[in-house]
């Protein structure tokens, strides 16, 4: 089968990554296993998988999400079974490997092509839906865990926000309020439009924890049109008291969430050659 892995997936990889430089082979073994028939790869994609639209033997139309190893496809499934396609894309088989397939959904239309004020209306009551409790004896990490990580990387930085972030983290952990099932990386590009439901979450990179970390991302969202605005930074703050109060989060912790969740990202950026993206996030956390 002729192959060639969307360029955005290629150079977030590296040309010479060893999953990429395997992966025409492991996109045959997924299809033939599964004897599906590939319509073409979604472009321009994400930056750690690949997904191909396909159809399964008797025409019905899926996805296949094909992840590298280091991206815990094993997580990611164990949150689609337990969230059973409840605010979730439904998975659609049991196989073990490092594919995913999953019902069809139209990538083409996220919540981000829907104004503002109605997209955080419905992401607020899609991710209300995934926050269950984790399953007995999960795999997943909490966010104490996985901030702790984020946190170390952060020390390297000279930006004047990082210790505010690092403190504020370091308080937050200290007494978790709940521990909930969450989907990690929750914002408006990962709501799909589907034929099941009108908006179904997909991507998740579950951890296990409060919901205040969860919606903390969706608060950033179009970071980009509120640092346009003259009124950007009192925007930020009403965006945080309106989530909160719609789901019943506790403001302030949601506000030290998003500040270090955001500080976290733009350090990574910046470290990473994304100047312009790790500036955006860091003059967001600066109306914080």
């Amino acid at each position: 089968m002729a192959f060639e892995p969307p360029q955005r997936l290629v150079r977030a990889l590296g040309e010479d990554d060893e999953w990429l430089t395997r992966l025409p082979g492991t996109v045959q073994e997924a299809v033939d296993r599964r004897k599906l028939h590939v319509e073409r790869a979604v472009a321009p994609g994400g930056r750690s998988s690949l997904v191909l639209l396909v159809r399964q033997p008797d025409g019905t139309p899926a996805a296949l999400k094909l992840v590298p190893p280091s991206a815990a496809p094993g997580l990611e499934r164990a949150a689609l079974e337990q969230w059973n396609g409840w605010g979730a894309v439904q998975l659609l088989d049991t196989a073990t490997d490092d594919g995913l397939l999953l019902e069809r959904l139209h990538p083409e239309v996220s919540l981000r092509s829907l104004p503002e004020a109605k997209a955080l209306l419905e992401a607020a009551g899609t991710v209300r839906r995934l926050w269950v409790e984790p399953p007995v004896g999960h795999g997943f990490e909490t966010v104490a865990q996985r901030t702790g990580r984020q946190a170390e990387a952060m020390r390297n930085s000279d930006e004047p926000l990082v210790a505010a972030a690092l403190a504020v983290r370091d308080e937050l952990v200290t007494l978790a309020p709940e521990e909930l099932l969450l989907h990690g990386n929750f914002r408006q590009g990962k709501v799909l439009s589907g034929d099941r439901a009108p908006w179904l979450v997909v991507g998740p990179e579950p951890l296990v924890g409060e919901r205040a970390y969860d919606l903390a991302r969706l608060v950033r969202d179009r970071v980009e049109d509120l640092v346009a605005s003259a009124a950007g930074a009192s925007a930020a703050r009403r965006r945080v008291n309106k989530l909160a109060d719609s789901l019943d989060v506790d403001r302030e912790r949601l506000r030290a969430w998003t500040l270090f969740r955001a500080v976290e990202s733009g350090t990574r950026a910046v470290a990473a050659g994304r100047r312009a993206e790790g500036e955006l996030a860091l003059e967001f956390a600066g109306w914080l």
